[in-house]
């Protein structure tokens, strides 16, 4: 009798081992076959059951209920992410397992291009397949509030940059992350910025970055650039720039400035008023910032464009003059009609 019980135990214990050793193979041998790799998402309210057996349907586990019994014995079957993996037959079902709870979701990109405006930037994020549209963008002051900027004009405020997100990101969270990268960086510039600049605030400072980088092609030349601005601000001299002139003029422009629009006033038009625009004109670079809070030391007060993206910077009007006859009137003088830039 105790040899037959004997016997028992020991054919158990086989058993056993058999069954550990044949579940252990199974949680660390892929499925084989021809390679294949494929995305699939986890949606929200999925249960572990219903991903069990989608994983199953796609060829990528066998036993849905072996799987199911180890993301049990793990504490992991309710701790998998939502989102969207990249998942092949090579892997394990261990592996595949490994990937839902603490892989990388599939990540999009979208890049937003320095020098747009906040319009533009609402417009890009609309056409994106994988970014959720709210309500909220559209209605700028209730966006501001929900940014934690009450009251504040949206335009400059979301940096320029490509950014890289899971599907289903929301055009808000979009948003607010490139809105905190600009409040980061714009804080850090202005408590590091020159002595004895004539802005009185990190907004100014966005302000004046905005135009930096619509008049500037050629990114070497922003603290040039910026100087001139600032020297301006200094003397008391307007900033006459276009880019300004043009926002101002909203859905008017064509496409073409003219002497008309120069004269005509509004808010924006650094022609007819003196200082700084009541608020950024487009999105920033990081670089423009830096250039306003660190401007170039020259005697420069006048730029004209060279054609070729770059600009002849000019410390006295007469100078100035000459590089406009050059650069922009194919050396014909009698065509100087005067421009005080």
């Amino acid at each position: 009798m105790k040899r037959f019980v004997f016997i028992v135990i020991l054919l158990s214990l086989l058993v056993g081992l058999a069954g550990l050793g044949h579940f252990y193979l199974y949680l660390h041998s892929p499925v084989g076959g021809a390679e294949r790799s494929l995305t699939y998402e986890v949606q929200k309210g999925a249960a572990f059951a219903r991903v069990a057996r989608e994983l199953e349907a796609e060829g990528l586990i066998r036993h849905p209920l072996y799987w199911r019994l180890y993301a049990r014995l793990q504490d992991r079957a309710h701790r998998i992410r939502l989102g969207e993996f990249r998942l092949s037959t090579t892997m394990t079902p261990a592996e595949i397992l490994d990937t839902l709870v603490t892989g990388a979701t599939v990540q999009y990109s979208h890049t937003v291009l320095e020098g747009w405006t906040f319009r533009q930037l609402l417009d890009s994020l609309a056409t994106h397949p994988q970014i959720v549209q709210t309500d909220i963008v559209r209605d700028r002051e209730a966006l501001m509030a929900e940014l934690g900027q009450p009251g504040m004009h949206p335009e400059g405020w979301f940096y320029p940059d490509t950014y890289h997100f899971p599907k289903g990101t929301t055009d808000l969270e979009f948003l607010r992350r490139a809105n905190t990268i600009t409040r980061e960086r714009l804080e850090a510039e202005w408590a590091g910025r020159e002595e004895g600049l004539p802005l009185r605030t990190p907004y100014e400072a966005l302000t004046l970055a905005s135009i930096v980088e619509k008049e500037s092609a050629v990114t070497s030349e922003r603290p040039m650039i910026a100087a001139v601005f600032i020297s301006r601000l200094r003397k008391g001299m307007r900033l006459q720039t276009d880019p300004t002139v043009i926002y101002g003029m909203g859905e008017d422009f064509d496409g073409n400035i003219r002497k008309s629009d120069l004269r005509r006033d509004t808010p924006y038009n650094t022609y007819t008023r003196s200082g700084l625009p009541p608020t950024p004109i487009a999105l920033p670079s990081g670089e423009s910032i830096h250039a306003v809070l660190h401007p170039a030391d020259t005697d420069a007060l006048y730029f004209v464009a060279r054609g070729d993206g770059s600009h002849h910077f000019s410390a006295t009007y007469e100078e100035h003059r000459e590089a406009v006859i050059r650069y922009l009137l194919g050396g014909n003088a009698d065509r100087y009609q005067g421009d005080t830039r």
